[in-house]
């Protein structure tokens, strides 16, 4: 819950304000600014993201951006060409067209004569990602950011693969923004070119997925945008912050051991959120932590930000499977730098008799064979949990039959966990095309499965993501498998068990066709970061309960809803995962725009059948105010056989009950070693 607190400036808000850019462009930006800028000049804080500042982000935005406003920030909330008010198409993440907005944008805001000429970045995924791109621009006036839940690397950590594999949000991904993509801009701050803009968006925007399929290794489309290319072009502090119930946790640390200048990591047990609305809990007041960063960077006032612990984490307690958690119990640890000298190795054996052992205590070499049914990984939940619904993974018991697994005696003393556990495997595939699915769990006294931390690899990729090359069936291989990053107390009386499988699906695509792979005991082993728990860490300053500015004026119509089904057909033999993301409808009454989005999507495999795996997603979006009404239907489906995949998508929009837009995609793309 936010504590709405006072403000030490009184606030200037501008709704809508057009800032030219590249192209000729204008950006739509909305902005607080105290008062007394219009006499005294302050710093600025950007964020810049396409979620429609009118209706998509503006909770948050109001909590967020008027709180530091308040506190002595010019904060400037900006939608990208091609979204909300912003004149011009969206046709993809992160184009170098959106990075030279972002550049243009920020020298227009360092010359307004109420900013001091000092600028921060801060965002969130989308923002999170174009903040770390521009940083690497180095654009003058901009002297920090915050990224939070983003990466440095878009092909080997982001929303599309892992390892190689191809995620199942890729296709979910896609279809949010093949879905916001169809809105237009708000009238009442365009005026009567709305219409205008919204049929140059209808038609220029359309859908990314095949675009995104046509690039299925790690190629220049890719490495665009990924600042691990040349960590040394960022030359500006950097807060990274993530959760490990998010998708984006892996960066915060490469970012910590790669980058040269002031930085410093948080990363607490949310999803994908702000820390200061963070699920699952505690929320901290990270407002109050944004401050402090900002005082330091764009004031200059010596208050010893650079001085504190480079990584601060949650280490979560043991916790049951549960698909959904209000709170994780734990505590937070702190490492002065990163890498640790704090964190030590343990060696694990994968050992005969399906046993996890201490290297020392391996005995004889035997093969072991693993060849998982289609269906696996429906209890994997999201690849990033945005914690409004049942999306963490379930019990890992329901996949661990069609797993090889090795578990550990129950532990004599607690352990804990702080970095990325490795695998090395010594391994073989009768195919040549072939994934593995490596999940490190908890396991609980009475059996209860908590997956922990996982990791995929696509064994094509195993020497190189930009040059895949076939596995020769039946030969042995050593690769390695690296696992997210965790934080993690296992205590007394608990076990350790790693599981192996060859599908995760949906969190992952299936390989080609069924596989089966062979994995030696004696030879394989789990490298396990272990750290000591420290006094030193019972002296850590709090965090605080989360603060910040009342959120807007809005009447709920209809309430959210977010369901997570599994069904069987046991006469046809058919497994699916239904999610469904209704947003409920919202009335925001300051700027009286009602506003409704819901979401359904399917997984669906055949048993037995690999070309069978098919997902797809609907999504349904409408806006009215009086008798302005304006809904659209987006409709993705991706297929598969051995050698190629099938996209389909429609899309439909109305003024009112006219059909002003209809349009259909059919693409084929050839599979490329996936």
């Amino acid at each position: 819950m936010i504590t709405v607190t006072e403000y030490e400036h009184d606030i200037i808000e501008e709704a809508n304000v057009f800032i030219p850019v590249t192209d000729g462009l204008h950006l739509a930006a909305r902005i607080w600014r105290p008062k007394c800028s219009e006499t005294k000049p302050v710093p600025a804080i950007l964020e810049y993201v396409p979620y429609r500042k009118r209706f998509g982000t503006v909770v948050r935005d109001e909590i967020t951006h008027r709180f530091l406003a308040g506190h002595g920030y010019a904060c400037i909330r900006l939608d990208v060409r091609g979204s909300g008010e912003s004149e011009g198409v969206l046709k993809d993440e992160y184009l170098q067209s959106e990075l030279d907005d972002g550049v243009a944008a920020i020298h227009w805001i360092a010359n307004q004569p109420w900013c001091d000429g000092n600028i921060g970045m801060m965002g969130i995924s989308w923002g999170g990602f174009n903040g770390l791109q521009i940083a690497a621009l180095q654009p003058e006036p901009l002297k920090a950011i915050v990224t939070v839940s983003s990466t440095d690397d878009r092909y080997a950590d982001d929303i599309h693969h892992m390892g190689g594999t191809l995620l199942g949000d890729n296709l979910s991904w896609s279809a949010v923004m093949f879905s916001y993509n169809t809105m237009p801009p708000d009238p009442a701050l365009v005026g009567d070119r709305w219409r205008d803009m919204w049929h140059e968006r209808l038609e220029g925007s359309g859908l990314w997925l095949t675009k995104w399929l046509n690039h299925q290794r790690r190629d220049e489309y890719w490495r665009h945008g990924s600042v691990c290319e040349d960590y040394d072009a960022i030359r500006i502090p950097v807060f990274a912050v993530s959760g490990w119930a998010d998708g984006y946790t892996n960066s915060v640390f490469r970012l910590m051991e790669n980058l040269k200048g002031p930085r410093k990591g948080l990363v607490g047990p949310w999803g994908h959120t702000y820390p200061h609305l963070g699920q699952p809990g505690p929320a901290i007041d990270f407002l109050g932590q944004l401050l402090r960063w900002w005082d330091r960077w764009l004031k200059e006032k010596p208050n010893g930000v650079e001085s504190e612990p480079q990584i601060r984490a949650w280490m979560q307690n043991s916790a049951p499977p549960n698909t959904h958690y209000e709170t994780r119990d734990g505590r937070w640890i702190a490492e002065q730098e990163w890498p640790s000298s704090n964190i030590d190795y343990r060696t694990y054996a994968l050992d005969t008799g399906r046993h996890l052992t201490p290297d020392a205590d391996a005995t004889d070499i035997h093969e072991l064979k693993v060849s998982s049914p289609v269906n696996l990984g429906l209890y994997a939940g999201k690849w990033c949990s945005y914690a409004t619904g049942p999306d963490l993974a379930g019990d890992q018991r329901m996949e661990d039959g069609g797993s090889l697994v090795f578990q550990t005696d129950p532990l004599d003393a607690p352990l804990e966990v702080l970095g990325a556990p490795e695998v090395e495997l010594e391994i073989a595939s009768d195919q040549p095309v072939s994934m593995v699915a490596v999940r490190l769990s908890d396991m609980r006294p009475d059996h209860q499965l908590t997956r922990v931390t996982y990791g995929l690899l696509n064994l094509t990729h195993r020497n190189s993501a930009r040059h895949p090359e076939p596995l020769e069936p039946g030969r042995r291989y050593r690769v390695r498998v690296p696992l997210n990053f965790i934080a993690q107390r296992f205590p007394a009386g608990h076990r350790l068990r790693i599981s192996i499988s060859t599908v995760y699906w949906p969190l992952a695509w299936p390989s080609p066709e069924s596989t089966r792979l062979s994995v030696w005991t004696g030879l394989s082993r789990l490298y396990l970061p272990f750290r000591e728990a420290r006094q030193s860490d019972t002296r850590l300053l709090d965090l605080g309960e989360p603060r910040g500015a009342a959120p807007p004026d809005s009447t709920m119509i209809k309430p959210s809803r977010n369901d997570w089904r599994i069904g069987y057909d046991l006469a046809g033999g058919d497994a699916q995962l239904e999610v469904i993301d209704d947003r409920g409808t919202v009335r925001l009454n300051d700027i009286d725009l009602t506003v409704s989005a819901s979401a359904k999507e399917l997984y669906k495999v055949t048993t037995g059948d690999f070309s069978s795996v098919r997902a797809e997603a609907e999504w349904e979006r409408k806006l009215s105010r009086d008798d302005w009404k304006i809904s659209t239907y987006t409709r993705t489906r991706l297929e598969a056989d051995t050698q190629k995949f099938y996209v389909t998508a429609e899309l439909d929009a109305f003024e009112g009950e006219t059909r002003i837009a209809c349009k259909s995609w059919h693409d084929v793309v050839e599979r490329d070693f996936l």
